[in-house]
């Protein structure tokens, strides 16, 4: 689903990634690891196409979308989709707002968008809370809605970055287990980051570690 060739990154001159190359299956759960700084986001970033590798080349299933500096493919039309570290939910949005925004901005009719959320309300136990501002959600119903707001666009590929990282040991543990359903249920490609080695452990199929 996607695969990395001889990638070097360098932001502001200083080198983030050097001659990094990675297969990774589809529908495979793939941890990343390492410490801060190695590298980590970047590389989803760069997935994701917000960020163009300075040399080397990336495809996302079979289609080239970056290569010698060059972005091929623009993030909207890479099937990709990202859940930050900071979740980066819109607070002016309600719960509703949030998980339509991707279908709306594709002009979606809203009967079919009205009928989407739904079902990812559901399924991310959520229901009944359309109308929720996201300050009255706690830390745990937050990170529902990010993962709701990027599944709706049924993405191939689903990168997350350190998710679950400012959540308790108990909803952290409980949220594991609905990422991995998730997953499972919708059999997208899963590219996460994490520090936890046990999260990385539980969820990844494969872990690697960046190092330097």
């Amino acid at each position: 689903m996607i695969a990395l060739h001889n990638i070097t990154f360098r932001y502001k001159d200083n080198l983030i990634l050097k001659d990094i190359n990675i297969v990774i299956p589809e529908k495979e759960r793939l941890v990343i690891v390492g410490s801060s700084g190695s590298g980590k986001t970047s590389l989803l970033r760069l997935i994701a196409g917000f960020n163009t590798p300075d040399s080397g080349e990336i495809r996302i299933d079979g289609t080239i979308v970056a290569k010698e500096g060059k972005c091929l493919i623009p993030p909207e039309k890479r099937e990709v989709a990202m859940v930050f570290q900071d979740l980066a939910l819109w607070p002016h949005m309600n719960v509703y707002e949030n998980i339509a925004f991707g279908l709306k901005v594709r002009k979606t009719p809203k009967k079919i968008r009205e009928e989407k959320v739904k079902e990812m309300l559901s399924l991310v136990s959520l229901s009944g809370y359309e109308k929720r501002r996201i300050e009255e959600l706690s830390g745990g119903q937050q990170q529902r809605v990010a993962l709701a707001r990027a599944l709706i666009l049924s993405p191939k590929v689903l990168l997350m970055d350190e998710p679950l990282s400012s959540l308790d040991n108990a909803l952290n543990k409980k949220l594991r287990k609905e990422i991995i359903r998730l997953q499972e249920k919708f059999g997208f490609t899963l590219v996460y980051v994490t520090h936890n080695e046990e999260e990385a452990e539980e969820i990844g199929t494969r872990v690697i570690t960046l190092d330097k």
